[in-house]
């Protein structure tokens, strides 16, 4: 498949410190000291896994999962028709605002989608309107969550 990417090999370090901390960290002054003594190990020898797990691009980033209509913030899933010449452009435009939490390239004729959280309906139209004029595309559809289904995903590595 075109555009698709191979994952680099993992270490067994690496395998068991994703298993551990996948779920996520412990709520402590000094996080990965426990995963450590978990797996008995040292802080330094995990942090410096994690770091380069961050290095290779196998983590993006380590922060807090929430529930965005809980907070009362509205959100949705967007694709996007770009012409692939303009797909590396374009997708910096729509990682330009703070509101945008990821985007992918697909291999589809609708090519980008992206998630956008924003303070209400409102923001999410004036965003989606801002990038219809600049980019010049108008094939963008919003894709809000009609009902979710919530799984718990753990990989065994």
């Amino acid at each position: 498949m075109e555009g698709q990417v191979t994952a680099p090999p993992l270490s067994p370090a690496e395998k068991e410190v994703l298993n551990a901390i996948q779920e996520g960290l412990p709520l402590t002054r000094r996080p990965f000291l426990e995963v450590a003594t978990a797996l008995g190990r040292t802080e330094q020898e995990v942090i410096r896994v994690v770091k380069a797990l961050k290095d290779k691009g196998v983590i993006r980033r380590i922060g807090a999962s929430f529930d965005s209509q809980r907070l009362g913030l509205a959100s949705t899933l967007v694709a996007m028709k770009v012409p692939p010449q303009r797909l590396e452009e374009v997708a910096g435009m729509v990682s330009s605002y703070p509101e945008v939490t990821h985007n992918y390239q697909r291999d589809h004729h609708y090519n980008l989608w992206f998630a956008l959280v924003a303070r209400d309906k409102a923001r999410i139209e004036s965003i989606l309107d801002e990038l219809r004029r600049d980019t010049g595309i108008s094939e963008m559809y919003p894709l809000p969550t009609l009902r979710r289904f919530k799984i718990r995903v753990r990989f065994d590595l």
